[in-house]
């Protein structure tokens, strides 16, 4: 039988009364209270709030700026993704990391310092904002800026991603915010934009089947309009008056459509308009060719595409801008003359 030690009374541990002595009492007190302080303060401060939970897209909105953190941070605490604000705060703080507006996919499940790594990495999801009137060359470098995109993959989307069909090839790429997931493919992506347009513009296409008008007669006219106007007030009357030459038989005479036609990334996607652009060669050129172009000029909003199916109720004919922006409009070309003395001179 092999010998056992046998603690002895010089032992630390075991004395002969079997009672810890007090200097053992103060190791593990010593070693234990840390601990148990550490323990407790990680959990109240940066534990996750629950287990077991399933990813969710928390979304940080485009007007956010990455120093609002304090507010985020309370977002984050009222839909339970985080344990303690505080907590988080120091958890960004101590790996240097913002929030930038965009998407994240977040979990309940997620302890502080988990939370803060993901916001390190940038967001999943990001934010894509198109405003109105744009070309869709303009909208695929928004696209390309956004979502990291490269040349030839900025100029595939354009020549075939959002070229499925004539109808479809410029105007229906709605103008709005969009979230975009950063792993969306460029075909996704144009997808993505046409439902937009085809979800918005369907009462508009229904009135305008009731109106006996086309819907690319809409999307035309309402594309030059969004180019054509100083700002939303003034859309039904340009409207009216386009409406009135189309009917008219006169042409259009409009300078945008020309900028659309002459417009390129060199020079510039809206260049300015000579004299002698009025004689180039293009289809979209409303000097030269009677009615319509062939499509769209640029991607309009509702307001444009409203104003085209209700336009201003006017005998005009002729408008102009002054320096300021204001529109005046004329029934004779003898009067837009006197206008173009007064406002533009």
């Amino acid at each position: 039988m092999d010998e056992q030690q046998i603690p002895t009374s010089e032992s630390p541990f075991v004395p002969k009364n079997g009672r810890a002595r007090p200097r053992t009492i103060a190791i593990l007190l010593a070693a234990g209270i840390p601990l148990i302080l550490f323990l407790a303060v990680y959990t109240y401060y940066f534990s996750a709030p629950h287990t077991g939970v399933k990813l969710t897209t928390f979304v940080v909105q485009p007007s956010v700026h990455a120093t609002d953190t304090a507010s985020i941070i309370h977002s984050l605490k009222e839909k339970g993704l985080i344990q303690n604000e505080r907590g988080s705060s120091i958890a960004l703080a101590v790996m240097h990391t913002s929030i930038n507006p965009g998407g994240y996919e977040l979990s309940g499940s997620m302890n502080a310092f988990q939370v803060a790594r993901v916001f390190a990495r940038g967001p999943s999801l990001k934010w894509a904002v198109i405003p109105e009137g744009l070309r869709k060359e303009e909208i695929a470098e928004i696209l390309a800026k956004t979502l990291g995109w490269n040349k030839e993959t900025q100029d595939e989307w354009i020549m075939k991603d959002t070229a499925p069909d004539p109808d479809h090839s410029e105007g229906v790429y709605f103008p709005d915010t969009y979230l975009i997931p950063i792993d969306d493919t460029p075909a996704d992506v144009a997808t993505r934009l046409r439902a937009k347009f085809e979800e918005t513009f369907a009462p508009y296409a229904k009135e305008a089947a009731a109106q006996n008008i086309k819907w690319t007669t809409v999307l035309k006219l309402a594309s030059i309009v969004e180019r054509e106007a100083a700002g939303a007030g003034d859309m039904p009357l340009v409207a009216g008056i386009f409406w009135n030459r189309l009917l008219s038989n006169m042409r259009l005479d409009v300078d945008a459509t020309l900028q659309y036609a002459k417009g390129s990334e060199a020079a510039g996607w809206w260049p300015p308009i000579t004299a002698s652009d009025k004689a180039i060669d293009s289809p979209y050129n409303t000097y030269m060719h009677s009615g319509l172009p062939p499509g769209p000029i640029s991607n309009p909003g509702i307001e444009a595409i409203a104003a085209v199916l209700h336009p201003a109720q006017t005998k005009c004919l002729y408008y102009l801008h002054d320096h300021a922006g204001e529109i005046h409009c004329s029934v004779t070309y003898d009067e837009h003359k006197a206008n173009i003395e007064k406002y533009l001179k």
